[in-house]
């Protein structure tokens, strides 16, 4: 597959419904999808740990959570139950504070649902470019429930992101103009904020054409000693999420492992 073939590739996929849907607020994008542990297509115990998924799409509108169903359905698949988060974004009541405060909704909610259903207690949180910048975001903060995070081409350096213009000024649109937009994009930085004590492991394909790699580059040499930087050579920017394609294979192993490795 070619680094232009990778979007079509995914967006083609049909979407998986959810064995489940649950709200955590009055918006219509207030929602979470749970997909429970399977084997060989039946409901089984799970076998790994629960896991959080958080879509991109540039924090806009425009995309949603169901890209990321088949990948949410993979996991689940492998006897791990899963937690895909909506979240409002710009253009439907989302951008900063919304957005964030969704998404720390949503990690909870998820949480509650699936009480007790992990064989492992440890959330894994994973979000893709937009939600892998909201993924490394939500574990810094100081009461998150998230002991590990996988960020799969994120926007991991927000301030590099809104310097290069990134789709059209997308991190403009999150944060609003005016004034204040220094001290809130410092806040919603992840690159100045590290989770603290808990491991990220970044995929990052060297060939990435929407997320540059440098943005990860640069989030893992703030923070050498939590951060892992696992660089995809010629893979492009939505391969690491699609089911059947060899980075992805390498996103689930990594997601499958236990938590203490």
């Amino acid at each position: 597959m070619t680094v232009a073939d990778e979007e079509p590739a995914l967006l083609g996929l049909a979407p998986v419904a959810p064995d489940r849907t649950v709200a955590y607020g009055p918006h219509p994008d207030q929602l979470v999808d749970l997909y429970v542990p399977r084997a060989d297509g039946a409901p089984t115990a799970a076998r790994g740990p629960l896991v959080v998924l958080l879509h991109g799409g540039f924090w806009r509108a425009a995309y949603d959570r169901r890209h990321l169903s088949p990948l949410a359905a993979e996991l689940a698949g492998r006897g791990l139950p899963v937690a895909l988060a909506e979240y409002r974004r710009v253009g439907a009541g989302g951008g900063a504070p919304q957005t964030f405060e969704d998404v720390t909704a949503g990690i909870e909610v998820a949480c509650a649902a699936l009480a007790g259903a992990p064989a492992d207690p440890s959330p894994v949180l994973v979000g893709h470019s937009a939600g892998g910048h909201l993924a490394l975001l939500a574990a810094a903060r100081p009461d998150t429930p998230v002991t590990r995070v996988l960020a799969v081409s994120p926007v991991a350096d927000l301030a590099r992101a809104h310097a290069l213009g990134l789709s059209d000024g997308a991190v403009g649109e999150l944060l609003g103009a005016g004034p204040g937009f220094p001290e809130r994009l410092a806040a919603a930085d992840p690159a100045r904020h590290p989770p603290a004590g808990i491991p990220v492991t970044i995929l990052h394909g060297t060939d990435d054409p929407d997320v540059p790699l440098d943005l990860s580059r640069r989030y893992a040499a703030r923070s050498p000693a939590t951060t892992v930087l696992r660089e995809l050579p010629g893979v492009g920017h939505y391969a690491p999420v699609t089911p059947g394609s060899p980075s992805c294979d390498a996103l689930v192993g990594l997601v499958c492992r236990p938590s203490s490795t």
